[in-house]
C-alpha cells in the first residue's frame, strides 16, 4: 500500500505564500504521476496541479496558473506545491494524490488517482 502525508498548510494573509509537501511511502512513487487537489467547504474536489511520473510535464488549473508551481523530487519521494500570491478563494483543504498505474503523464480527474493523503488546510485571510 502507498501512504501519502501532506504538510505545510496554515493560515496566511492574501498575497502571501505557502509551500506544501507530500511525502510518499514506498518506491513506486518514482513511477507514479502525482497531483494536488483542493476542496473548499460545500464544493467538489478539483484539480489544482499535476505532474508526470518523471517530472517532465505539468498541468495547472486556470485559477492558479502563474501563481502555483508543482515539482517533485523522486529521490526524496516528495511532491511539492509552491503557492504564491494567495487569494481568499484559494482557501480549501489540499490533498496530495497518486496514480497506481505507472509511467503516466498526468491526469486532471480525481477518479484517475488511487492514493490520497489526509489533506492539509490552507486558509487565506482577506
Amino acid at each position: 500500500q502507498v501512504q501519502l502525508v501532506e504538510s505545510g498548510g496554515g493560515l496566511v494573509q492574501a498575497g502571501g505564500s505557502l509551500r506544501l509537501s507530500c511525502v510518499a511511502s514506498g518506491r513506486t512513487f518514482s513511477t507514479s504521476a502525482m497531483g494536488w487537489f483542493r476542496q473548499a467547504p460545500g464544493k467538489e474536489r478539483d484539480i489544482v496541479a499535476a505532474i508526470s511520473w518523471s517530472g517532465g510535464s505539468t498541468y495547472y488549473a486556470d485559477s492558479v496558473k502563474g501563481r502555483f508551481t508543482i515539482s517533485r523530487d523522486n529521490a526524496k519521494n516528495t511532491v511539492y506545491l509552491k503557492m504564491n500570491s494567495l487569494k481568499p478563494e484559494d482557501t480549501a483543504v489540499y490533498y496530495c494524490a497518486g496514480e497506481s498505474t505507472p509511467f503516466r503523464r498526468w491526469d486532471v480527474s480525481s477518479s484517475e488517482y488511487d492514493y490520497w493523503g489526509q489533506g492539509t488546510q490552507v486558509t487565506v485571510s482577506s
